[in-house]
C-alpha cells in the first residue's frame, strides 16, 4: 500500500481528507503512483501532470524519504520505504512570488 500526501488545494479538489492509500501493481515509480492516483481521483487529472506530455507541472514537486525526486525519471523506482508504506510519497505545491 503506497501512502500519498497531497497539498491542501488538491485534497479539496478531490474531496480527500488526509493521506491517500493506493494499491500499485508492478514497479512502484512516480508514473505508477500518479497513474493510480489519477485513476482513483479523476478530478486530479491535469493538475499534477500535463494532460498531453505527462510532464510534472512547473509548480509541483515530489519528495520521499527527505529527498527531492522532482527531477528524477518518472520511471525510476521509488525508495523502498515508500514501497513498503513506511514513508509517504509527497506531492508538494511550490510557491513563487517576490
Amino acid at each position: 500500500m503506497i501512502r500519498v500526501v497531497l497539498p491542501a488545494h488538491l485534497r479539496t479538489l478531490a474531496h480527500i481528507d488526509g493521506e491517500v492509500k493506493l494499491d500499485v501493481t508492478g514497479a512502484v515509480t512516480q508514473r505508477a503512483v500518479l497513474d493510480a492516483l489519477e485513476a482513483a481521483f479523476p478530478t486530479l487529472r491535469g493538475t499534477i501532470r500535463d494532460h498531453v506530455t505527462q510532464q510534472r507541472r512547473a509548480f509541483v514537486r515530489f519528495f520521499a524519504c527527505q529527498e527531492d525526486l522532482s527531477h528524477e525519471s518518472p520511471d525510476a523506482p521509488l525508495p523502498e520505504a515508500v514501497v513498503k508504506g513506511m514513508e509517504p510519497f509527497l506531492v508538494v505545491a511550490a510557491i513563487a512570488g517576490g
